[in-house]
């Protein structure tokens, strides 16, 4: 399989590069067994099987892009902070005084071996120092006076990270819409658009319908804006990304017998990988990462149900409460979703990562889908309209 195989022609006025007014007034395509129809985003309590459970990445997104300014009117050096080095999200986040970063910077030739520094509100100030090149990225140490954490730090400094692909710097309205409504935990650099959808009134009607909400934690990385390399697919490097692997969602899910859906890819690729991680540690290894193409060699008779409980057990008997382990898992046509019956998502960019998972659970019939949206004005990608993909296998079970 090639690049080329999963392009399309995306025309520009198809992207949506801002919101909507409300966020459940998008549309919501549905496809099921290989039938397409058109709906309203409001719809999905009432389009989904009776006692579905939704899964949820209810990370945050933060302030990543810090703009140092080194003389006035000149432009500024960008630190964009796209991960801690050698360390938790959680623990980064939290950090006092001090902490590194793997980032991107650009103009860095403005910026030369002197720290640079950027006066906040509150009397902080906030340095930055050049540690190491690492590949296409910067160790970057920050310092800053006060007690303030890291993540109030960029509360106050950052810039929302929009995608590349918006063309425009971020405004007031991305502030608020560019995070899900039940975003918690601080650590992405991309939103989990598919959740940017649901609001309170659409909530209600899950609840009202007898569905379930469960909520998991996967931060979400830049990689997810690379598109795949030209050539053979196999030769795309996954960037890994941290997943909060917790006693509570695991016990959440496995006490549903319902249908389960993703809420998202990032989601989905939770799901997925923790099913891995389980088969490596039934397998008697160890499971805190997850290699790209592990899933592709590990056993593949245990079901979700050993996996999941692989891992609680863990927990368990560690006396933990949950643990971050990272994965770099890369969902390709050939693979076999175990977790869930589907998936709520948008409509991905031409030639990604997040289209060949889209065509790991639908087939071919992806381009059937794509074509059908693109002749009926959907809007396409992080601000655009949303879909529920029921897989070509449907009986996953938790057994």
């Amino acid at each position: 399989m090639i690049k080329s195989d999963f392009e399309y022609p995306l025309p520009e006025h198809r992207i949506a590069t801002h919101p909507l007014e409300q966020r459940d007034a998008s549309k919501l395509l549905q496809f099921k067994q290989s039938v397409i129809s058109d709906h309203s985003f409001r719809d999905l309590p009432a389009l989904l099987p009776p006692s579905s459970q939704l899964i949820f990445n209810n990370t945050r997104v933060v302030r990543a892009r810090l703009h140092f300014v080194k003389t006035a009117g000149a432009k500024p050096i960008e630190i964009f902070c796209l991960g801690p080095h050698k360390q938790s999200v959680e623990d980064a986040m939290n950090s006092l005084g001090q902490v590194k970063f793997e980032c991107l910077v650009g103009n860095l030739k403005r910026w030369k071996d002197h720290p640079l520094s950027l006066e906040l509100d509150g009397g902080i100030t906030l340095h930055a120092e050049k540690i190491e090149r690492d590949g296409a990225y910067w160790v970057i140490a920050f310092h800053w006076n006060g007690s303030a954490t890291f993540a109030q730090v960029l509360e106050i400094a950052g810039k929302i990270p929009l995608p590349p692909y918006m063309n425009r710097d971020a405004g007031e309205e991305d502030t608020e819409r560019y995070q899900t409504v039940y975003a918690q935990n601080n650590g992405s650099v991309a939103a989990p658009t598919a959740g940017l959808h649901f609001t309170e009134r659409v909530f209600q009607d899950l609840n009202a319908s007898r569905h379930e909400i469960l909520e998991l934690t996967l931060h979400v990385g830049a990689g997810t804006f690379k598109p795949l390399g030209e050539g053979d697919i196999k030769n795309h490097q996954m960037h890994a990304e941290e997943i909060i692997v917790s006693r509570q969602w695991l016990e959440g899910y496995l006490a549903h017998e319902g249908p389960k859906f993703a809420v998202g890819t990032t989601s989905l690729r939770s799901l997925e990988s923790c099913h891995w991680m389980g088969a490596k540690l039934l397998g008697g290894g160890s499971f805190e990462s997850l290699g790209q193409f592990d899933a592709y060699e590990l056993p593949q008779h245990f079901s979700p149900r050993q996996t999941f409980q692989a891992l609680l057990d863990y927990l368990h008997a560690n006396g933990l409460t949950s643990i971050a382990a990272h994965t770099q898992l890369m969902i390709k046509p050939g693979y076999t979703f175990k977790t869930v019956q589907g998936i709520i998502t948008n409509f991905h960019q031409p030639g990604s990562t997040l289209l060949l998972l889209v065509s790991a659970g639908v087939g071919d019939q992806w381009k059937k889908i794509y074509n059908h949206a693109l002749d009926n004005n959907y809007r396409f990608l992080s601000y655009g309209d949303s879909s529920l993909l029921y897989f070509e296998d449907m009986n996953n079970t938790l057994d």
